[in-house]
Parts: structure tokens; C-alpha cells; sequence
């Protein structure tokens, strides 16, 4: 993981067409804006291991059947 230090008005860009900025600070939160091409999905963590584990459960598969499948398909971040 890489850990950046930035203020309110800092951006970081991932690849050549996202870019990350800290838009807000306040207490104990930061306020994150994303900019990236219509076609890519953004989610929250929490959010995106939800749909993760309905789509398991929609599929009719174990967990251990799933991760077998993400093993072979060798795209374990991109299932």
C-alpha cells in the first residue's frame, strides 16, 4: 500500500485518467472527489465487498467454490 500525505486541495492521479483530491477535512473525516472515465465503477469498500458476497450467494456457489474459480482465473483483484 502506498500512503500519501496530502491537504485540502491536493489530488493524486492514478494512471493517466483518474485523479483523486482531498476536497474537504473536517474532524476526524476526509472529503474525497474522483474524477474518472464514465466507464469506471467507483465504490466504497464496504459497498463493494457487499455486491461481492451477493453475487456469490446469487451464483450459488460456496465461498471455497469461489475462490477456486478466482484461482484459476488467476484475477483475484479484478473478481
Amino acid at each position: 500500500m502506498l500512503a500519501l500525505t496530502r491537504k485540502s486541495k491536493e489530488a493524486i492521479r492514478i494512471g493517466g485518467d483518474i485523479t483523486v483530491t482531498v476536497v474537504e477535512i473536517k474532524g476526524g473525516q476526509v472529503r474525497l472527489g474522483i474524477e474518472a472515465p464514465p466507464g469506471v465503477r467507483i465504490y466504497r469498500a464496504e459497498v463493494y465487498e457487499k455486491i461481492l458476497r451477493e453475487n456469490m450467494m446469487s451464483s450459488g456457489l460456496s465461498v471455497e467454490e469461489f475462490s477456486k474459480i478466482k484461482e484459476a482465473l488467476g484475477n483475484e483483484d479484478k473478481v
